[in-house]
């Protein structure tokens, strides 16, 4: 696949990520697997300011599903710029974060992370309605899945 030229819309939260030389295969490409830990630090960034937290271990939500396309490939020394949005609609206990990795030199797109993410109570352990507080901050950043590059 090739890359799509630049994002269009910055989204809430981004920030920059260098590759290691242990995050590359043999090809001199970024490991799929790698993406998963960048899609982490960002969803911890994002999310522990809206539940007024810098700490992890007060997270509410539970990950339900993680899913990443690859779009462009990516070589050791590369600095890559993600970011992260919450996907319209939310339903009453989860909600979907988007993810878009692009090279911080030209823009272009290298790939698309997706994660189903369920708020829920450790102390009970089931799954509650999201906080009306984070409710509405979500929803005012959130962006459709489709323009941002999800095809059903």
């Amino acid at each position: 696949m090739t890359g799509s030229s630049g994002p269009a819309v910055v989204w809430p939260h981004r920030r920059r990520f260098y590759v290691p030389y242990h995050d590359v295969d043999v090809l001199n490409h970024l490991n799929h697997a790698a993406y998963f830990p960048m899609m982490e630090t960002l969803r911890c960034d994002y999310y522990l300011p809206l539940i007024g937290s810098t700490d992890p271990s007060r997270l509410d939500i539970i990950i339900a599903e993680a899913s990443c396309r690859y779009v462009a490939p990516v070589a050791y020394g590369s600095e890559l710029v993600g970011e992260v949005a919450p996907a319209r609609p939310l339903g009453t206990t989860s909600f979907v974060l988007l993810y878009r990795f692009s090279h911080a030199a030209d823009g272009t797109v290298t790939a698309r992370g997706r994660t189903v993410i369920v708020t829920f109570d450790y102390a009970t352990g089931a799954k509650r309605p999201i906080a009306p507080a984070v409710r509405t901050r979500l929803d005012a950043d959130a962006v459709d899945p489709i323009a941002a590059g999800w095809t059903p």
